[in-house]
């Protein structure tokens, strides 16, 4: 998974994650603390080594700093990536571990899920440290699952992005969603009820089949999905889907989804200007669920989250607008939008 390099200041902060007990192993990356403290979910995944763990926790932090900026948010961007123990291993403790550390950090850095990690284990992670958010929902407060939230926010971008680009509304149109884990699979149920037709991959084939059952979607490879003939390409899985040769083969005409880092390269931005493909800045589109963390920790209400989830839609309308009228890559406008908010909140601090 690549991305973007580094634009703005190094990271505020690494701290490396180590706990033989538990089995900890990984890494909390602070990428920005202008707008707040950094803000950003844990991943559990298997990576190779630390190295690459450590490259991930790293591009994730940055993309996280873009996000919130863009998205409004009194936070700054972080990520924390652990590395998955192989083998059984006491789930509750290493989590416990993380907790502590996320505590000692002293609210530099407010963790939530990600990919591999869900609400009971914040639950651990709110049993030591005070800096958690993603746990279960009270009294109409925000909280809970933030993957419905992130759901909604790609949905509505898509149908502004078909509005805009297609001059169509969704329903008739063709959605290749790559990935159908908790955000792809809810997607998928919004897409089915506006009348789109459902294109789908999953390395996962019982949750890829299930899906296809429920919606009558038609299920290809996940070395197919980027280049189905499809109206839109959703990427909802891991990052680096828009690669040099999925660009060329693409027939969709809309990049709209939820995965983060979806560019390979940073060439690609261009490649899809230069094939006509409307390119919705992941960070945009998908902030809906760190909005939802970042009300939860707040403690505002779900009226707050859907008020700035509906921020969503207008928002990449707007760069999808300003990159056709100045001809230049969507990625590269929305880019400077959230640098140019980063960069006043850190002259304010300065001043």
């Amino acid at each position: 998974m690549v991305s973007r390099p580094a634009r703005l200041t190094p990271p505020v902060e690494c701290v490396r994650l180590f706990d033989a007990a538990s089995g900890l192993d990984g890494v909390i990356a602070i990428h920005s603390t202008a707008l707040g403290p950094g803000a950003g979910g844990c991943r559990l995944w298997s990576y190779d080594d630390m190295d690459a763990a450590l490259a991930d926790a790293l591009r994730l932090a940055e993309g996280m700093s873009y996000k919130n900026a863009l998205a409004g948010l009194p936070f700054g961007g972080a990520k924390a990536v652990l590395r998955r123990p192989a083998g059984d291993f006491d789930r509750a403790a290493l989590f416990r571990a993380f907790g502590e550390a996320v505590e000692r950090l002293g609210g530099l850095y407010v963790t939530a899920e990600d990919v591999g990690t869900g609400v009971d284990d914040m639950h651990e992670v709110a049993r030591v440290s005070r800096h958690v958010a993603g746990l279960h929902a009270k009294d109409g407060r925000a909280g809970g699952d933030p993957s419905p939230w992130t759901a909604l926010g790609v949905f509505e971008a898509m149908r502004a992005a078909a509005r805009f680009a297609l001059d169509s509304e969704l329903e008739g149109l063709t959605v290749a969603v790559q990935g159908t884990g908790n955000v792809g699979a809810d997607l998928c149920r919004r897409l089915a009820g506006a009348g789109a037709k459902l294109v789908i991959a999953d390395p996962n084939p019982a949750r890829r089949d299930r899906l296809a059952h429920v919606h009558d979607a038609r299920v290809v490879g996940v070395d197919e999905i980027a280049v189905a003939d499809a109206d839109i390409f959703a990427p909802c899985a891991l990052g680096g889907a828009l690669d040099r040769d999925a660009v060329k083969r693409m027939k969709a005409r809309i990049v709209c989804g939820a995965a983060n880092n979806q560019l390979a390269t940073p060439d690609i931005a261009a490649l899809l200007v230069d094939r006509g493909i409307a390119y919705a800045p992941d960070y945009v589109v998908n902030a809906g669920g760190i909005i939802n963390v970042s009300a939860e920790y707040l403690g505002e209400d779900e009226a707050s989250v859907a008020a700035r989830v509906a921020g969503i839609a207008p928002r990449v309308a707007d760069i999808l607008r300003i990159a056709r009228e100045e001809k230049r890559s969507p990625a590269a406008v929305a880019d400077e939008m959230a640098e140019a908010v980063i960069a006043g909140a850190q002259r304010a601090v300065a001043a």
